[in-house]
């Protein structure tokens, strides 16, 4: 992914003048202090909120040309805000994931209840499958949402601070993962986080945002 003179935000510029690529087999942690626009470049990335300037191109192609569902089969994406769904079982949530990849009925195969499994299993919630959203405290529904972002199978992964309602333990299994998953599925996956210590232990470039400024840096020079 290749950002290239970007600059976001909702009526005028919060960071601009971005110039850096996402690599493929990278995990990469955004820091920055709170208002500096981490959440806004995330949903920017994933075609939420349109750039003010500039381009983002995946493949030679640019974002802006893509339709929602060609979006979702590239890029997912993990915000802070949990769905109101009370009804609904951590596994059909999991499962929607995979919707960019169902029939027009919105029908899913055994290939798409599968990898909503296998998602589960990779968060170590299977134990929690047939329970209902509104049973689960906030950390087991962070990770049922990160879930469902595996599951979708998306090269992208752009997760906003998914491991503040996780106690430490559930913070470095989560970090793990993620690094598993870009050097050994080669993904590519940015991450917004507060959490230094961790971003420096597992990341393997940071971006800064800084005085309006998008930058990359070695993990072991980061300050704020």
């Amino acid at each position: 992914m290749h950002l290239i003179d970007l600059s976001i935000g909702h009526t005028k510029p919060i960071v601009s003048g971005i110039n850096l690529t996402l690599m493929p087999a990278t995990f990469v942690c955004l820091t920055g202090r709170n208002g500096t626009g981490k959440s806004t470049l995330l949903k920017t990335l994933a075609g939420l909120i349109p750039p003010l300037q500039g381009r983002i191109l995946i493949d030679d192609i640019d974002l802006a040309t893509l339709s929602p569902i060609e979006l979702a089969q590239q890029i997912g994406l993990v915000l802070t805000q949990m769905p109101d769904l009370p009804n609904t079982t951590l596994r059909e949530l999991v499962a929607y994931g995979r919707l960019p990849y169902a029939s027009w009925l919105g029908k899913l195969n055994d290939t798409d209840l599968q990898a909503a499994d296998l998602a589960i299993e990779q968060l170590d919630i299977t134990a929690l499958a047939n329970r209902k959203i509104n049973q689960l405290s906030d950390g087991e529904r962070q990770k049922t949402m990160i879930a469902r972002a595996l599951a979708q199978g998306t090269q992208y992964l752009l997760l906003d601070e998914p491991s503040a309602f996780l106690d430490y333990e559930s913070k470095q299994e989560l970090m793990s993962l993620l690094v598993h998953l870009a050097h050994d599925e080669h993904k590519s996956i940015l991450l917004s986080t507060h959490d230094l210590e961790l971003a420096q232990r597992y990341a393997d470039t940071l971006w800064q945002i800084k005085e309006g400024k998008l930058t990359d840096a070695k993990p072991s020079s980061l300050t704020l």
